[in-house]
């Protein structure tokens, strides 16, 4: 079942992602070698309890944390831990969720730890401009697949390997809802776009190939190869002249450029 938001629902989850990218630009202000996910998650959970929200990840489906945080070959859904030390050339996948005023947020955004190899520097360009064409496609009256494989078409073109396995999804009052939204698939294929749906794009990358490993903890996912992946998310909402973003990558790079 795809809801459709009115203006009120609108502009309650534009707030509610605003926040998300105001959280992500704090724990950005944090991330250094030397700091644990585990104190970074703490950050995140500080601010967003500050403002009037509450982390919508915790307790999520048993998840034990207020952000998901993955560091290099961790696709999604690392759980923050005291004995996972951020150190120099590391890239970092925070992802974040917040509930405030009936409604979800939940966006996420890849980071580098100090100065990274010029081909990790490419994966994260790449990744981000795949969620850009992506949304480019975000408008009434296109489908699904116009997302999905804009997202795959550029991607592809690097040799990067396109995560099958997660997708985007739906978002409102739940954190997931309907229609799933995957970053691979068919031009003018799947569920149309319709005013008022709210979406979020999320494109998960991999350096190497598209394979993924479950792991044991029954969260996070990784890359098979161990070679690194990065993930970047936008929350949507569809209108006729085109994607609405929720979020505000703007303020997360302004903090980390300081």
């Amino acid at each position: 079942m795809i809801y459709l938001k009115n203006e009120e629902e609108i502009e309650l989850l534009r707030e509610n992602n605003l926040l998300v990218s105001r959280t992500l630009a704090e724990v950005g202000r944090h991330i250094r070698p030397g700091v644990t996910t585990k104190e970074l998650d703490r950050i995140g959970e500080e601010f967003i309890r500050s403002h009037g929200a509450v982390p919508a990840f915790l307790g999520y489906q048993g998840y034990p944390a207020s952000l998901c945080i993955s560091v290099n070959e961790q696709v999604v859904h690392g759980i923050p831990s005291t004995s996972q030390v951020l150190k120099e050339g590391d890239i970092v996948s925070v992802d974040c969720g917040t509930f405030m005023k009936g409604f979800v947020g939940d966006s996420a955004y890849t980071f580098a730890v100090g100065a990274v190899s010029d081909e990790v520097k490419q994966l994260m360009e790449v990744t981000k401009e795949a969620l850009y064409k992506g949304t480019a496609q975000a408008k009434a009256g296109n489908r699904i697949g116009d997302i999905s494989a804009a997202v795959q078409e550029y991607a592809e073109q690097f040799g990067y390997g396109v995560v099958r396995e997660l997708e985007g999804h739906g978002l409102g009052r739940k954190m997931h809802e309907d229609p799933g939204v995957p970053n691979y698939g068919a031009r003018g294929r799947g569920p149309l776009l319709r005013e008022g749906m709210v979406i979020c794009i999320e494109p998960m990358i991999n350096m190497g190939t598209r394979a993924v490993v479950f792991e044991p903890d029954g969260w996070t996912v990784r890359t098979r190869d161990r070679k690194p992946a990065a993930h970047y998310e936008f929350a949507v909402a569809i209108r006729k002249s085109g994607a609405d973003v929720l979020t505000d990558f703007g303020m997360i790079e302004e903090a980390i450029n300081k």
